[in-house]
């Protein structure tokens, strides 16, 4: 068994400068601020720019959370960006990113699941580190969902919203920087059956164009608020953890209801539930890292906290992840 750990060493995000509200969005479609609140708890959305693509938000964030961990990109060995919404069909974003960070070492690769692809990537970086093939990684959620909206689908272009979120996770031997931190158990899980209840109708292979998201809300609700109450509770029961013992948990900013839903199931602390949701939308693989980002510098996530990562995505995907910070 390796004798490494995988910890968070630095922590960053960015949002788009522009700002929709719902009372904005309201005038495109027909929408009201009162009935997207009552139904998700989104108040606005951050949405990229003309020219300004997913690469662009994955390398703000990368380069924040460099700084936060003190780090360049020479020290980095390796990038993975989780998105659904690439700059283009191939290469890589994260080989976009790796050379606007002027990195000519290491290797970079996407990870695609969706709203999950965080979790995804914290589960194959935590891999990678512990197999002794990156000593600092760079681990970015970053999406333009606004360019596969359906505008004039009230249903689903309200809840969508643009940013990235990243982590530097770095090898530390098992006995240092404390007991119980860095990546103590990850869990992750898809079900294929489901994929027509959110996806998009276009591909390269099936359709040769790009197409729009599509969902039926009330099916994923149900699924979401089932599966991610029993990958909590799996990757704690896994862990040795009870789920009181469990400082804070940085879900996936999809749905207001599915965080009181999820907190419901598990007996959790409802104040214990970081919730952006009502600045940020759903930013999908990146909701997770912009979320513990918030919590971090508004000083609620410290040092020492033990946190719980959690995600619900198309395909369908979900897993948690549970760190010490």
């Amino acid at each position: 068994m390796s004798s490494l750990k995988t910890v968070i060493s630095g922590v960053g995000g960015y949002l788009p400068q522009t700002i929709m509200t719902n009372d904005e969005l309201a005038k495109k479609v027909d929408t009201s601020d009162e009935w997207i609140q009552a139904r998700t708890g989104i108040k606005q959305r951050h949405v990229a720019g003309e020219g300004e693509f997913t690469s662009h938000l994955a390398t703000e964030a990368a380069q924040a959370a460099l700084q936060d961990a003190g780090l360049s990109a020479d020290d980095i060995d390796l990038i993975v960006v989780a998105t659904t919404t690439p700059d283009l069909t191939f290469p890589s974003t994260a080989t976009i990113v790796q050379e606007a960070l002027g990195m000519t070492h290491g290797a970079a690769f996407d990870v695609q699941a969706v709203c999950s692809g965080f979790i995804y990537g914290v589960t194959v970086v935590d891999s990678m580190i512990k197999a002794g093939q990156a000593k600092h990684a760079l681990l970015i959620g970053a999406e333009t969902f606004s360019r596969i909206l359906d505008w004039e689908d009230r249903t689903t272009c309200v809840l969508f919203g643009d940013g990235a979120g990243a982590f530097v996770l770095s090898a530390a031997g098992s006995d240092d920087n404390g007991k119980g931190k860095g990546v103590i158990s990850s869990f992750i899980r898809s079900d294929g059956r489901h994929r027509d209840m959110l996806y998009v109708d276009g591909g390269p292979s099936r359709t040769q164009t790009v197409g729009h998201l599509r969902m039926l809300g009330n099916q994923v609700f149900r699924h979401a608020v089932t599966d991610i109450s029993g990958a909590i509770q799996t990757c704690a029961d896994n862990a040795g953890i009870d789920t009181t013992e469990i400082d804070w948990f940085v879900p996936h900013q999809a749905n207001q209801r599915i965080l009181a839903g999820v907190a419901k199931k598990l007996g959790v602390d409802a104040d214990k539930v970081i919730s952006t949701v009502a600045s940020h939308a759903n930013t999908s693989a990146a909701s997770v890292p912009l979320a513990f980002m918030a919590a971090k510098n508004d000083g609620r996530i410290k040092r020492g906290d033990l946190i719980m990562l959690e995600a619900f995505g198309g395909g369908f995907t979900w897993g948690a992840a549970l760190i010490g910070y």
